[in-house]
């Protein structure tokens, strides 16, 4: 068996220890629809889905959430009647992100995060560890194709326009990372961790349209793309395991925003 088998063997292991994940399993509180809601709403804010973007379909929430697709589109309903999407109609219709933060938000947000925050803080802490074995086996296996894949998703990311761009390029970047490692499992553990960090959705959160925070971000992916060509798999590991805390910043200001928003602050 390879090491990384092993690790991810055990990881899953620590991962379900506790049973089912408050983050991860079925909806079950005594208003379904409102909790799919407040996650689908969540998400939205910290910009899992971008304004102008489609959220998946009804069929594919209802699997991703383990609820009924009447339930989904419940929820859906109440994020368009709070602004948060809009419906369209016809060939490419579905519910598309209108706004990112609406009046409704802030409590959604609070009623999402609080009761997880300390098993996300623990996610967070993990998800950094994965990463940075992730960027340490790429820069031990990579290929000349693997690092222009990697380096097409450098360059789309400093070329981007839109946060929409960014977004896209900077997942392409990372899943050509993940996909140096040569290793299936690898990728399945690390878009499991993703996954779980993520309230269910199987998407990075991106956050708000934040040049400082663009700027750190293609720098750390410049140096990733140099450590991982030069098989410098120490320093590929440190400085995937520091990217990474990007999330759980963008996670902990959506928290923040939403406490400070409280009727009471």
């Amino acid at each position: 068996m390879h090491p990384e088998d092993d690790l991810s063997r055990v990881l899953g292991q620590m991962l379900d220890n506790d049973g089912q994940s408050a983050v991860l399993s079925p909806v079950k509180v005594p208003s379904v629809a409102t909790e799919v809601a407040d996650r689908l709403m969540t998400a939205v804010a910290v910009g899992e889905y971008l304004p102008g973007e489609r959220l998946p379909g009804e069929r594919e929430l209802a699997t991703i959430l383990g609820v009924s697709r009447a339930t989904v589109r419940e929820a859906i309903g109440r994020l368009q009647a709070v602004g948060i999407v809009e419906i369209r109609r016809g060939r490419t219709g579905g519910a598309y992100v209108r706004a990112s933060w609406t009046e409704a938000t802030a409590s959604a947000v609070r009623r999402t995060l609080v009761p997880r925050w300390a098993e996300l803080e623990q996610l967070f802490d993990l998800y950094g560890l994965v990463e940075g074995m992730v960027a340490a086996t790429a820069a031990q296996r990579r290929t000349g194709s693997d690092l222009s894949a990697i380096r097409m998703g450098l360059d789309a990311y400093a070329s981007a326009t839109t946060l929409r761009d960014e977004q896209l390029a900077d997942r392409a970047f990372h899943a050509a990372v993940v996909a140096a490692t040569r290793n299936p499992k690898i990728r399945a553990l690390s878009q499991e961790v993703l996954t779980r960090v993520s309230l269910g959705f199987p998407v990075e959160p991106y956050g708000e349209d934040d040049r400082e925070s663009y700027q750190r971000a293609l720098a750390e992916h410049r140096q990733m793309y140099a450590a991982i060509a030069d098989g410098d798999a120490e320093l590929a590991r440190d400085i995937a395991t520091r990217h990474f805390t990007i999330t759980s910043e963008i996670m902990r200001t959506m928290l923040e925003r939403s406490l400070s928003s409280a009727p009471d602050s």
